[in-house]
C-alpha cells in the first residue's frame, strides 16, 4: 500500500532526527576522548562542558522522535555505519585536530542540517535548529588554535590541511546520508504541497556550505 504524503513526511523527519542524534551522540563521545589528549586541567573542564552540551541536545532530539512516534535508538542505528565509517576516516593524530575536527567538522554537519530543517515543520525545526546551537566551543576552541599557530607556525599549514580533508570528508558524509535514505531525498524534491531543492538549488546550498567552512577557517587564522 502507497504511504499517505503525511506519512512520507513523518519518515522523513524521523530519518532526520535520526541522522542529527547520532551525530549528537558521536560528538559527545567524541569530546569525551579529545579531553583526554587537552593539555592542561583548564582544556579538559572545557572540553567536558562541550561535551555535557551535545549531550542535552541528544536528549531533545530522543524526545522529538518519541513524540513522532519512532523508537529513538532504531532511528538513530541506521545511520550507524556510515557516521562510524566518517569518524573512523577522520580521526584526529592530536589534540589540535580535535579542536579542528569539532569546530569545522561539527559546524559544516550542523549547517547542512540547518538547511534541510527548512523543510519541516515549525515545532520540528525548532527542536532542530535548539540542537545545533554553539555548545560554547567557538571562543574556546579559535583561542587555542590561533595559540598554538602563533607557537609553532608550521602547525598552521598542518591544519589548514587537515581542515581541507574535513571538508571534504563531510561534504561526502551530508551527501551519503540526504542520499541514501528515500524519505530524506523525497523531502529535499519536495511534492505537489511542498517546496522543494532543484538541482540550482541544490547546488547554491553546497555552494553556502562551502563559504560558511571558508569563513570558520579564516576565524582560526587558517587557509580554506
Amino acid at each position: 500500500m502507497t504511504e499517505s504524503p503525511d506519512e512520507d513526511y513523518r519518515l522523513a523527519a524521523i530519518d532526520l532526527l535520526g541522522a542529527i542524534a547520532y551525530g549528537e551522540l558521536s560528538a559527545f563521545e567524541r569530546l569525551v576522548e579529545d579531553a583526554k589528549m587537552a593539555p592542561g586541567i583548564d582544556d579538559k573542564i572545557a572540553i567536558g562542558a562541550m561535551a555535557t552540551a551535545e549531550f542535552g541536545h541528544l536528549q531533545k532530539l530522543v524526545g522529538r522522535l518519541a513524540e513522532l512516534g519512532a523508537d529513538p535508538a532504531e532511528a538513530m542505528q541506521v545511520f550507524r555505519t556510515s557516521f562510524d565509517s566518517f569518524h573512523a576516516h577522520t580521526a584526529p593524530s592530536d589534540y589540535y585536530e580535535g579542536l579542528i575536527k569539532a569546530y569545522v567538522g561539527d559546524g559544516l554537519a550542523a549547517d547542512f542540517y540547518r538547511e534541510i530543517a527548512a523543510y519541516l515543520d515549525a515545532e520540528t525545526r525548532e527542536v532542530i535548529i535548539s540542537s545545533l546551537e554553539d555548545t560554547g566551543q567557538t571562543a574556546f576552541i579559535v583561542e587555542r588554535v590561533r595559540a598554538g599557530i602563533a607557537e609553532d607556525h608550521r602547525l598552521g599549514g598542518r591544519l589548514a590541511l587537515w581542515g581541507r580533508r574535513l571538508m571534504g570528508e563531510a561534504l561526502t558524509q551530508a551527501q551519503r546520508v540526504a542520499g541514501d535514505r528515500d524519505a530524506l531525498t523525497a523531502l529535499l524534491v519536495g511534492g505537489v504541497d511542498r517546496p522543494g531543492l532543484d538541482l540550482a538549488a541544490l547546488g547554491r546550498m553546497f555552494t553556502r556550505l562551502t563559504e560558511l567552512h571558508t569563513d570558520r577557517m579564516a576565524e582560526l587564522g587558517l587557509e580554506a
